[in-house]
C-alpha cells in the first residue's frame, strides 16, 4: 500500500463504516472506528438539538481524540483505515453551536488537536439527499429516523465546501449515489483497485459513468 492511514468520510448514511470495513479487510489493515454510537447525547440531539448541542460536540471531540491518541493509532505498526476524519467534528459543530459555544469549542479544538495523527489519504463519499434519506431509513436506527432533512442538506453543503478546499492529504472523491457498498462486488473491486494505486493529489471515481477519471 502507498498509503498508511486511509480515512473514509461523508455525510450521515453515505456508507462510511461499510466501506472502511471493506478496505480494512482488503488491505489487511487495522480498522479505526468512530464513536458515534457511544455518544449518550445523540438521541436527544436528533429530537431537539439546542439544549444538548455543546455537550454532544464535546463528547464527540473527546471520544474521537481518545481513539486517535491510543498507542496503536498514534504509533501505528500497520496500515490503518478509519471511518471518520477528526475535522468532521468542526463541520458538525459549525451547524449546531451558537456563537458563544462556537467560540469556546474552537479554542478547545485547536489546543487539543495539534499533534493528532492525520490520514495521508481521505476518501470522500458523496450522495444526494434523497439517497441518504433512503439509506438512513433502510438501516433502521431509531434515533436517526428523527434527523431533519433540512439539517441533512446543510450537512451535505458543509461537506462539499470543506472538501472543495481540502488540501491536507491525497483525496479521492467518490460518487456513491449508485454504489451498493454492501454487495456490489464489481464497483467495489474497481474502487479498491483505484485506491490501491493512488498517488498524491485530488482524484475522482464515478462508477455511474463506468470509468474513473
Amino acid at each position: 500500500m502507498k498509503h498508511q492511514f486511509i480515512a473514509v468520510e461523508g455525510p450521515i448514511g453515505v456508507g462510511k463504516s461499510t466501506l472502511a470495513g471493506i478496505l480494512a479487510d482488503e488491505f489487511q489493515a487495522e480498522l479505526v472506528s468512530d464513536t458515534e454510537n457511544e455518544n449518550p447525547y445523540l438521541k436527544q440531539f436528533y429530537k431537539d438539538p439546542r439544549p444538548v448541542a455543546l455537550h454532544t460536540q464535546l463528547h464527540f471531540l473527546l471520544s474521537r481524540l481518545d481513539v486517535l491518541n491510543a498507542p496503536n493509532v498514534a504509533r501505528p505498526t500497520n496500515t490503518m483505515v478509519a471511518d471518520f476524519v477528526l475535522a468532521k467534528d468542526k463541520l458538525f459543530a459549525e451547524l449546531t453551536l451558537n456563537e458563544d459555544e462556537w467560540w469556546m469549542y474552537t479554542r478547545l479544538y485547536e489546543r487539543m488537536t495539534k499533534d493528532v495523527v492525520t490520514p495521508d489519504l481521505v476518501i470522500y463519499l458523496q450522495a444526494p439527499l434523497e439517497k441518504l434519506i433512503q439509506r438512513i431509513e433502510r438501516r433502521g436506527l431509531r434515533h436517526e429516523q428523527a434527523i431533519d432533512s433540512h439539517y441533512l442538506q446543510q450537512l451535505i453543503s458543509v461537506y462539499e465546501r470543506y472538501f472543495h478546499e481540502y488540501a491536507d492529504s491525497a483525496l479521492l472523491i467518490v460518487n456513491a449515489s449508485e454504489i451498493n457498498l454492501a454487495d456490489d462486488k464489481e464497483d467495489i473491486a474497481m474502487l479498491v483497485e483505484r485506491i490501491r494505486n493512488l498517488d498524491g493529489g485530488r482524484h475522482y471515481f464515478n462508477p455511474i459513468a463506468s470509468v474513473s477519471v
